[in-house]
């Protein structure tokens, strides 16, 4: 589809569009149609799980709300693009994957940002687990990105590592060759 297509539902090839009884299929579909209605619904439907994900990501609020307005944004963009070859959740977690990580790559940010998320962090943890918690998330993200990206899709949002190849365009392998170091490397940063 060329960029001009931009939602037109002229251009959307009617056979890439299933025949469902699901809900999320059919507001898919109105989307794709054009129905601003319908995208809000799949926004209503998925925008926490979506920031749940890039807070993940970034430990900073504002960030992952700019990310996760990101996020929804492209997906609206590329909406004709999506080939209910997975779920739908899972597309919008690739695309929230990748901004997150052209994020990270363009980003002057991150150090004070994870400052920032430190002095804010202590406001919220409960006095008991807080030195705990501010250890794990500060070696979390001493993690290499790749690395912190598949430890968090793994361990804390739960997906498979098929999952997680499918959303980073990745390997299977790969995913696990990340995960492995990941916890290796929270091992070590967690004993000094």
């Amino acid at each position: 589809m060329s960029k001009e297509n931009n939602m037109n539902p002229d251009k959307v090839s009617i056979n890439l569009i299933p025949k469902s009884s699901d809900p999320e299929v059919k507001f898919i579909n109105d989307a794709l149609k054009g129905s601003k209605e319908a995208f809000r619904r799949i926004f209503d439907d998925n925008v926490s799980k979506v920031y749940s994900v890039c807070f993940r990501f970034t430990a900073d609020y504002d960030l992952a709300k700019e990310l996760t307005q990101e996020v929804f944004i492209t997906a609206w963009k590329k909406l004709t693009s999506f080939r209910y070859e997975c779920r739908f959740s899972t597309w919008l977690h690739s695309i929230a994957v990748n901004q997150f990580l052209m994020h990270e790559r363009t980003s002057k940010r991150i150090i004070a940002g994870r400052e920032e998320y430190s002095k804010q962090r202590r406001h919220y943890v409960d006095q008991n687990n807080d030195d705990l918690n501010i250890d794990l998330q500060n070696a979390i993200m001493k993690l290499p990105d790749q690395a912190k990206a598949v430890l968090i899709l793994h361990d804390v949002e739960g997906f498979m590592h098929n999952e997680i190849a499918e959303i980073m365009n990745i390997k299977t392998g790969t995913s696990k060759a990340h995960l492995h170091r990941a916890r290796k490397l929270l091992r070590e940063e967690l004993k000094k």
